[in-house]
């Protein structure tokens, strides 16, 4: 018996065991195969593990369980009271998450004078950090592990723009993420696109998203899903006494890093 002659019910278990990516392919090979691909069996085992983490009332409408799996992939599900956005990452079915500036320790961020929180329309959330004038610029946050896909290496990346900013651009910021109990890596990277120091030209840099902020990856880590555990993030530049503003923080986004 050929592959190709199996039972449309067998086909689709089979491809419930692979990868978003490898159904659609594999929808290609016959009419069989195209017709177990397009199948709600299929497309709900990609979406088991997310499903479970929320309400089926936060679930938007969709036509087939194919349609809500790419609904889910463009478009992030806010949840935890407007604090927090998952969604699946297209290639790999993987969770993805943001965590909003709401959810991260910001110094002086309840003081108005040096820190305004506000709405922007192009924010996923209700409202944002501005960052109005401070010399000591210091931002972290404690992200667990247990919402996270396992077996997966994840990618972090802090999410901002930069609004008439200044005091970025001569000296360089810190980032670093660590898992609690490991070893912390930080390196320098400059938030400014906006160079006036050519020493900052040979650090990382800022790129500009599909939804128009800008995002710098922070660091990675692994993530086993035998046990729950804590990660570390942390952004700073407390060394040069410069006056600092138009910073805009939407928040922390945590993605499967491709390789």
């Amino acid at each position: 018996m050929e592959f190709e002659d199996l039972a449309e019910g067998c086909i689709a278990k089979i491809l419930s065991q692979t990868s978003p990516v490898d159904a659609c392919k594999l929808s290609l090979v016959s009419r069989t195969f195209c017709s177990a691909a397009e199948s709600d069996f299929v497309w709900s085992s990609f979406l088991l593990n997310f499903t479970s983490l929320i309400p089926p009332s936060s679930l938007p409408s969709s036509s087939s369980k194919k349609a809500l799996y790419f609904n889910l992939c463009n478009h992030p599900t806010i949840i935890d009271q407007g604090k927090k956005s998952v969604q699946l990452d297209k290639r790999t079915g993987k969770n993805c998450y943001m965590f909003s500036a709401r959810n991260l320790d910001i110094e002086w961020g309840d003081d108005g004078h040096h820190w305004e929180w506000t709405s922007l329309p192009e924010s996923r959330f209700e409202v944002v950090a501005v960052l109005r004038a401070v010399c000591w610029f210091d931002i972290s946050g404690k992200i667990s592990t247990v919402s996270l896909s396992s077996e997966t290496h994840y990618a972090v990346f802090l999410v901002f723009k930069m609004m008439n900013a200044s005091g970025f651009h001569y000296h360089p910021t810190v980032i670093s993420v660590g898992v609690c109990g490991g070893s912390s890596n930080s390196k320098y990277v400059c938030l400014d696109l906006n160079l006036k120091e050519n020493r900052l030209r040979e650090l990382a840099c800022p790129k500009v998203r599909s939804d128009g902020w800008l995002e710098i990856e922070m660091g990675e880590f692994f993530n086993s899903g035998l046990k729950e555990e804590q990660v570390n993030v942390k952004i700073m530049e407390t060394t040069s006494h410069i006056w600092k503003c138009g910073f805009v923080l939407e928040g922390i986004e945590i993605r499967p890093k491709h390789v």
